[in-house]
């Protein structure tokens, strides 16, 4: 089982982007530590830490049930494509880390996706 983002514009040839569960959690984990937190200090996340005690515009992706719970909106969207851009900057001198790479690659594929989302005016779905 996994999970995909992809935009609720009905066209089956939109991008999308995928993980499995255990590769999502991963992903998430990342993208906390590069907001300054730790994702399993989180209320939802085995942690009783606040989400309003931290400030990232990513919270509408990091505090988001894996298998359910609401669809982004464009608004969401836009709010979180500059910070996301910035993770998909190849990092300074490039990287030989795999791990990193597969994160930056992602963070990339969910951009495209969330500019779909943005131009087409439609929400991000979670499937």
């Amino acid at each position: 089982m996994g999970l995909v983002l992809f935009p609720g514009d009905d066209d089956t040839g939109s991008p999308d982007v995928s993980w499995s569960c255990t590769g999502f959690g991963v992903f998430r984990e990342w993208l906390a530590r590069a907001e300054g937190f730790v994702l399993d200090e989180m209320h939802g996340f085995g942690g009783e830490r606040p989400w309003n005690d931290v400030s990232t515009t990513l919270t509408p992706l990091l505090d988001h049930p894996d298998d359910d719970g609401p669809d982004l909106t464009p608004i969401q969207c836009a709010a979180m494509l500059p910070r996301l851009q910035e993770l998909a900057a190849p990092p300074r001198g490039g990287t030989t880390d795999p791990l990193l790479q597969r994160h930056t690659d992602d963070v990339r594929q969910l951009v495209v996706v969330l500019q779909l989302c943005i131009e087409k005016d439609v929400d991000l779905l979670f499937g």
